[in-house]
């Protein structure tokens, strides 16, 4: 899917400028270094805001690198072309902002309907007692699609917290398989942030997004299973009864809410196979649209295929099957539906910000020929893209703890390398599932869901280190192995 909007603008000449450093690629060089550890600084030891630190060091290095303050915010009259700032925030977002707004409206609607109860208790169910875990598991994998990592923890703690508490055994056995399912969705599938803003900067179908992410995140999700068993029989932590308390608090507070707003649940419980095709209509319909171009010579039926499988109409279509599957035909009203829509939009401008951010520094680092700099040296090193993409990602992530950070400054970084090498789009979709493994590296006390998941589940510093970090360096590496053995091959 290319959007004219996402092309980046091509390199301008460097007159007017404030030129900090000398010309050349040695030149060049030092301002993107300086340019990230910047960024580290602003970001680690400042704390300032991520969208505030990368708009900061975009505007530095695209004035150190010698672009002109009319290229990169315009002129007052507007006569002159569209700004790199401009040009960044823009053709990232205008990929993005529509699928992460819709994806998000339909893990709301799954989330307050009840969904992701009934999906965990069928699962329960069907694998029994013993089996417990992997139930968890693939709760955490199917539930995780539509929702981002922490709501999918806010919402599906309490039935770890039951499950553990009616088998006696150490949360963490149950926790983990969940955190993992929930974290593997988050890196490597759409319509996730990190990976949805990749493909807008690599020029990437959604669909070969998609299928490489299953592909890719599969094998890596099993790997941290294992790691999860084998890790939650020899640490127990007991189920945290403060937490189990404000759960029950929690839900409810969020029952009478929803009785006030005349949206209770309805008796009648939610099917799984209604979740389940609402969760993968979209997926259905995209893989459709990318196979069909490649099967099929350009016809109607191939239009009405791709039509259908655009992730604009096909999240589109599976909002409004929410709408009436789970809501209407349950009794919501439309002004339950659209307080739920409304509210869920709430914590995605912090998202689209950091994303838009990104773009813009992207479009910087390739206006001001840092880009290109950055491609000849790597060129010159010897190491295979994809391996450096996972490199760059997992530094920066474990840098400064931020999964979406790491991805939109790796994506950025890593552009000039394949932009002109006539990749195909199954590598690119690969190279992002490489940013996207290293981007969740060894999870640590610098990254919010370190202390989410320890402090939901009751687990201390040192053992959420032993489990939570372990388990997420497990899948980063299972998953950048993956999709660099398949690199070879296409």
């Amino acid at each position: 899917m290319m959007l004219a909007a996402d092309a980046p603008p091509p390199a301008l000449p460097h007159t007017g400028g404030l030129l900090l450093f000398i010309d050349g690629t040695a030149g060049l060089l030092t301002v993107a270094a300086l340019g990230i550890a910047l960024l580290l600084f602003l970001i680690i030891k400042v704390r300032l805001q991520p969208f505030v630190a990368l708009l900061a060091v975009s505007i530095a290095v695209g004035l150190a690198a010698g672009l002109s303050v009319t290229e990169l915010f315009g002129t007052v009259q507007r006569s002159a072309a569209v700004s790199v700032i401009e040009t960044g925030m823009g053709g990232i977002l205008g990929h993005v902002a529509i699928i992460i707004g819709l994806g998000t409206m339909l893990g709301a609607i799954l989330e307050v309907s009840g969904g992701a109860e009934v999906l965990s208790s069928r699962l329960l169910h069907l694998f029994g007692e013993k089996r417990a875990p992997l139930a968890m598991g693939l709760t955490g994998l199917i539930f995780g699609i539509p929702v981002f990592f922490d709501v999918g923890i806010f919402v599906l703690a309490p039935i770890v917290y039951a499950a553990a508490k009616r088998s006696g055994k150490s949360i963490i056995l149950y926790a983990m398989p969940l955190l993992a399912g929930l974290s593997m969705t988050h890196a490597f599938l759409p319509p996730h942030p990190g990976p949805v803003a990749a493909a807008g900067l690599f020029h990437v179908s959604l669909g070969w997004v998609i299928l490489m992410g299953l592909v890719v995140g599969i094998p890596a999700v099993l790997a941290a299973w294992v790691y999860a068993a084998w890790i939650g029989k020899r640490l127990f932590v007991e189920v945290p009864q403060d937490m189990v308390e404000a759960a029950e608090d929690a839900k409810a507070a969020v029952l009478a809410e929803q009785t006030a707003a005349g949206r209770a649940p309805q008796e009648r419980p939610v099917a799984l196979g209604t979740v389940l095709a609402i969760i993968g209509t979209p997926l259905i319909l995209i893989l459709a649209a990318t196979f069909s171009s490649i099967a099929l010579d350009p016809s109607t039926p191939r239009s009405v295929i791709e039509f259908f499988g655009s992730p604009f109409v096909a999240l589109t279509i599976a909002l409004l099957l929410a709408y009436y599957l789970l809501g209407f035909r349950r009794g919501w009203s439309r002004k339950s539906l659209e307080s739920v829509s409304t509210s869920s939009l709430k914590p995605v401008g912090n998202i689209l910000l950091v994303v838009g951010a990104g773009g813009i520094f992207g479009a910087v680092l390739k206006a001001s020929g840092v880009a290109q700099a950055l491609s000849d040296t790597f060129n010159d090193v010897g190491l295979p893209v994809i391996v450096l993409a996972y490199l760059i990602s997992l530094v920066l992530r474990v840098a400064q703890g931020s999964a979406t950070v790491a991805i939109v400054t790796t994506a950025g970084i890593v552009l000039p390398l394949v932009e002109n090498g006539g990749h195909s789009q199954a590598f690119l979709a690969l190279v992002i599932m490489a940013i996207s493994a290293g981007s969740i590296f060894a999870s640590h006390v610098n990254d919010g869901g370190f202390w989410i998941v320890a402090k939901y589940f009751g687990i201390s510093e040192r053992d959420t280190l032993k489990s939570w970090t372990v388990l997420e360096s497990v899948l980063s590496v299972a998953g950048f192995a993956v999709a660099a053995a398949l690199s070879l091959a296409v």
